[in-house]
This record gives C-alpha cells, sequence and structure tokens, in this order.
C-alpha cells in the first residue's frame, strides 16, 4: 500500500481514523465514478482532493423546526458537490473550478469546531454536501464519538448517492435529509450535468427509507432524533417535474415526511436562462401544494413563498445565514 501524501498527514494528524480515507486512491464513493486518486492529489469530477475542504461550521436555524430546534443545528458545509446544478443557491462553495470560499482543516481543527457549537446547546450536527466527502463524515463522527459526543447526525444531500454507501452510513446517520430534485433525468441533464440522477437518486432514498422508514423519532423536547425527510425545491417554469417527484415519493409511502420549499432565487448564473431567470409563481406553487395534498401527505413543512430571499446565504460572512 502507497503511503498518504503530505496533504492527507496533515488533514488526518494524530488521527487512528486515516484508514477511511483509503478509497479515495481510486475514489467512486458517488455515482460519478471517476476512480480519481484524490487520496494523492488528483481532483475527482467533483474538484475536490483528500482534504477535509470546509466552507463553513457554523449554526444554522433555518432547517426544519424538528432539526433546527431552538439553538440551531451545527452544519458543516463541505466545498464542492458532485452535481453542477446551474442555479445552485449556495453556489459561492459548490463551484467546481477551485473559486470557492474553503478552508482545508484537520480532522482535530474540525471536531473542535463542532464541539464548540455543542456546547453552545446544538443537539445536531449536519454534513450538508456530503455524498463526495463520505469517508470524512465518519472519520468525524467517530471522533466526535471518541471524545464522548453523540448528537444527532443528519446527512443532508443532494441524493445523487450509491446505495451501498449509503448501507455503510446505517450506524452512523440518525436522520437523512435528502432532497429529490428531479422526476425525469432529461431534466437533471439539463439542469445538473447528470444523466441518471432520478434512477439514482430514487434508489438511494429508498435506502434511507429501508433503514428509517417513515416514523420520525421525537425527543421530549419536540425534536427529531431518528428519521427520513425527504426535501423538494420546486424551481419556477418546471412544475411537471414537482408533481411528478411528489408522485414517485408517494409510491414508497406518503407516510413519509416531505419538506416542500418555495426558496429558489435566481442566481446571477441563470438570470438570461428561459424558465430559471425568476422566482416561483404563487400560482405554480399552489398547483404543488394542491398536488402534496391530494396524494395524501400528512406530515411534513411547506414554505412560504416568500421565503426566497431569506434563506440565500452569503458564504463570504462567518455567519452565512445571518443578514
Amino acid at each position: 500500500m502507497r503511503p498518504y501524501c503530505t496533504k492527507v498527514n496533515k488533514a488526518l494528524s494524530g488521527s487512528r481514523f486515516s484508514f477511511l480515507l483509503e478509497p479515495l486512491s481510486a475514489c467512486n464513493i458517488c455515482p460519478r465514478n471517476c476512480n480519481a486518486d484524490r487520496l494523492h492529489g488528483t481532483i475527482g469530477v467533483c474538484g475536490s482532493n483528500a482534504g477535509f475542504n470546509i466552507s463553513s461550521i457554523c449554526i444554522h436555524q433555518g432547517e426544519e423546526p424538528v432539526i433546527s430546534g431552538v439553538n440551531g443545528i451545527c452544519n458543516v458545509f463541505f466545498s464542492r458537490c458532485n452535481l453542477s446544478c446551474i442555479y445552485c443557491q449556495n453556489y459561492q462553495i459548490s463551484c467546481n473550478r477551485g473559486e470557492v470560499n474553503e478552508q482545508e482543516m484537520q480532522l482535530q481543527d474540525v471536531v473542535d469546531l463542532i464541539i464548540k457549537n455543542l456546547d453552545q446547546g446544538c443537539h445536531a450536527v449536519g454534513f450538508v454536501s456530503p455524498s463526495h466527502y463520505i469517508p470524512h463524515v465518519k472519520a468525524i463522527i467517530e471522533s466526535l464519538r471518541l471524545r464522548g459526543y453523540n448528537p444527532v447526525f443528519v446527512y443532508n444531500t443532494n441524493s445523487y448517492d450509491k446505495v451501498e454507501e449509503i448501507q455503510a452510513l446505517e450506524s452512523y446517520v440518525d436522520i437523512y435529509l435528502p432532497d429529490y430534485k428531479y422526476s425525469d433525468n432529461d431534466l437533471s441533464r439539463k439542469f445538473s450535468k447528470v444523466a441518471d440522477y432520478q434512477q439514482t437518486a430514487l434508489a438511494a432514498i429508498k435506502e434511507m427509507y429501508r433503514q428509517k422508514g417513515s416514523t420520525l423519532v421525537m425527543n421530549e423536547n419536540g425534536y427529531a432524533e431518528s428519521g427520513l425527510i425527504i426535501r423538494h425545491l420546486v424551481l419556477p417554469g418546471n412544475i411537471g417535474n414537482s408533481l411528478n417527484v411528489l408522485r414517485q415519493i408517494a409510491d414508497i409511502s406518503t407516510s413519509i415526511a416531505v419538506s416542500l420549499m418555495a426558496q429558489y432565487w435566481p442566481t446571477q448564473a441563470v438570470l438570461n436562462h428561459p424558465t430559471l431567470n425568476r422566482t416561483l409563481s404563487i400560482e405554480e406553487y399552489e398547483i404543488v401544494k394542491t398536488e402534496l395534498d391530494n396524494l395524501g401527505f400528512y406530515k411534513g413543512w411547506v414554505q412560504d413563498i416568500e421565503s426566497g430571499d431569506h434563506y440565500l446565504p452569503d458564504f463570504d460572512s462567518n455567519k452565512p445565514f445571518n443578514h
């Protein structure tokens, strides 16, 4: 076995969990299957090496109420992404060309920052855009547990995940928070540059459902401790996609908690796009909400139509969601 490169040695300095990064020597942890040797400096399709590349570790109060609670969740925002959504709301950190606000940290530094937030009252830790950093997620969780911390762990994903990777997370993740974006691959190809999103994401979500079922396990404070919540961001001009997304989730179970989101905001990159260059209309959103009711979903959340600019983060700030 080849030795780890200096960069990875630094990232996992003093850690007993360096073995968790071994799959990155020929990285196929996400469905891109690019086989990049991230461990020794090659950049994958996601634009990432093997370091702990993190844009922000912060307290976030904008998640679903059962996840954020009163004190918020400590979210770990990984840089870059294994999708390339042209309308990305987190474009400052998900850009795959290296033009991102990120810190390459050591595992110890990451864990120290998370513990600082946990000690301020956060009951949960969320991993945002984690699909291309699953080995790092495991290392962080193992390190926290080793230091006596076992908060609720939330896997907040775009759902472009492999079933076998989700299976391997069963002993790590308490709450799955997947976003089911597209009901057909024509849209995913146009908007996110991936040709197999629908079947891949749906298979991953079905595995999450196998693990957690449709019951949200709550504690005495009304916070979720285990379960599955499926998010869907309604895109303007693409209501048919949202209707079919809800129908496909209903085919799994209408008992699943669904979080319907209206927070889409057109970024600079799509101001000239024929459908994505505007916010969602009230009429469009009402059609989708009506279908949610007609299908029989009875658990979850529906965002206010005015929520767009409220949830748009600024990752140039130390507190991205305080603006």
